[in-house]
């Protein structure tokens, strides 16, 4: 249990690679908050029936400690209220992994440049990256004091671009990316930074 005494957040640990992710930090004996817009009762917009509540059993049944919590990180608010509640009860956080948006089916439209289909330009930038970006500010906040912690951002292709359309190749670009930048700027404070990609694969 090497994780043992330390707290983690995986934002988007409904479902795929961020459930897996959930599992094997719980595994190796941190306390995880499983977030993400999947509940009981509220479906997930994919149509899909996982939900956070589920990931968090499965840690429980293993022996881990989990507490699922509802958070749309799209929302700067819920957001600084999930990093408030995790330094109130614990007065630390010292991993956060971002798997939020990976199978977004506004991204999943295809087409080339001059077919592409603005109307959903929006909400795919504010699902797949502006969340990231969020996530990502609050969580080094709260690192900072210690200068300590790791955040993971979770993307997909082994390239740094991405199939799909003009919207989908800028956020699969941008989510490989900004952490480069990021790594940089948060390095004086302790704070490491790194992308990785699973590769291909099939989930749920």
């Amino acid at each position: 249990k090497p994780l043992t005494g330390r707290v983690a957040l995986v934002a988007g640990a409904t479902r795929g690679a961020g459930r897996g992710i959930a599992r094997a930090l719980g595994e190796a004996g941190a306390t995880v908050y499983c977030t993400g817009r999947s509940v009981k009762g509220k479906p997930s917009p994919y149509g899909r029936p996982e939900t956070i509540n589920e990931t968090a059993a499965m840690i429980k049944a293993a022996g881990g400690t989990a507490i699922a919590l509802r958070v749309d990180h799209t929302n700067e608010d819920d957001v600084r209220a999930l990093f408030r509640r995790i330094m109130r009860a614990h007065k630390r956080i010292d991993v956060i992994v971002d798997s939020v948006a990976g199978e977004d089916p506004l991204m999943g439209v295809y087409g080339f440049l001059w077919q592409a289909d603005l109307k959903t330009a929006d909400a795919v930038f504010r699902q797949g990256l502006t969340s990231r970006i969020i996530t990502a500010k609050y969580g080094a906040r709260a690192m900072m004091p210690a200068k300590r912690g790791l955040i993971v951002e979770v993307t997909e292709n082994d390239m740094i671009g991405g199939g799909g359309n003009p919207m989908s190749q800028a956020v699969k670009m941008a989510q490989k990316v900004l952490p480069l930048l990021w790594a940089a700027e948060l390095a004086p404070h302790g704070i490491t930074v790194l992308a990785i990609t699973p590769g291909f694969l099939r989930s749920e």
